[in-house]
């Protein structure tokens, strides 16, 4: 087998305690975050808080410098985000929905604007963070600056969804 060389290499990278082979060895708690945000005296002022479960995930897991672990502990909190997202999305529009059904004929669906809006956003977070990737010309920050990127605009997503509706 001709790959076999490449094989044992990374079985050993992957068993040297230096570096988490998995992404359960990360040491990743969105309470710093939310800690933050918390702290924060608005919601403008909450956004200096975006990636601070990911800086403290890289902190606090051996070897979390790693440009596997820096993409690992950033796409954590990406996910924190993005499940924060899902569901003010989800709430936003049931409370659309019944406006809808109470508005006159003539006035916009807001449900259906929602929907419109979140959609395009998901393209244009995808292909800023597409272009930011870029950057790095193919090397070992591409993947930590996409998954940055996908952390901090979804996480701007999120407040601004949220302060729609005073939430």
């Amino acid at each position: 087998m001709k790959h076999a060389g490449f094989l044992s290499a990374l079985c050993l990278a992957l068993a040297s305690p230096a570096v988490p082979a998995v992404a359960q060895e990360l040491v990743f708690d969105p309470s710093h975050t939310l800690g933050c945000i918390a702290a924060a005296p608005d919601q403008y002022a909450a956004e200096a808080c975006f990636g601070t479960s990911a800086d403290r995930c890289m902190s606090d897991t051996p070897g979390g410098y790693s440009t596997v672990a820096m993409g690992g502990c950033l796409s954590l909190e990406a996910e924190f985000w993005d499940d924060r997202l899902n569901a003010v999305y989800r709430t936003l529009r049931a409370q659309d929905q019944r406006q809808d059904a109470e508005a006159p004929d003539y006035a916009p669906a807001q449900a259906e604007a929602l929907r419109d809006m979140q959609r395009a956003w998901i393209a244009f977070r995808d292909a800023t963070c597409t272009y930011e990737a870029s950057q790095w010309s193919g090397g070992t920050g591409q993947g930590p600056a996409y998954e940055g990127c996908v952390m901090r605009m979804t996480a701007e997503q999120t407040l601004y969804l949220e302060r729609q509706r005073g939430m």
